[in-house]
């Protein structure tokens, strides 16, 4: 089912600022900078090997990584895993009764398939399945 970490996101308050470390002082590869409206956030990918750093800055102050900031802090906000079909990804994990957070697909960064499973169901950690 899982191929791959696919990516670590990190939640931040300014994806500008956050760049130069890893661009600048780590010399990282930045791939490209992406808004996905629907889920209020603007993202930003950097290859590391054959995984990714996704940088996430909330567009919108009642979005759900501004939420993730004001009460955690800057910092880790999830783990993902390559998946071959998110759709029955989801079926596998639920059926081994982990919690949903998405019961379907929806669309990611990178015109990718993505699904989340509920912290409370992954011991507090938050993970995001992705199709390519």
């Amino acid at each position: 089912m899982i191929t791959k970490i696919s990516h670590v996101g990190i939640a931040v308050n300014s994806i500008e600022e956050t760049l130069k470390l890893y661009t600048e002082v780590l010399g990282l590869k930045l791939n490209g900078v992406e808004v996905v409206e629907e889920q209020k956030v603007k993202t930003a990918i950097i290859s590391v090997g054959e995984s990714k750093i996704e940088l996430l800055e909330s567009t919108d102050p009642e979005g759900p990584i501004a939420k993730f900031i004001e009460s955690r802090g800057e910092g880790l906000h999830h783990l993902a895993f390559e998946v071959g079909n998110v759709r029955d990804a989801l079926g596998t994990v639920a059926s081994k009764g982990v919690a949903l957070i998405d019961e379907k697909p929806r669309r990611g960064v990178e015109n990718t398939q993505i699904a989340f499973l509920h912290p409370k169901g992954t011991g507090k950690v938050l993970m995001e399945l992705v199709e390519s």
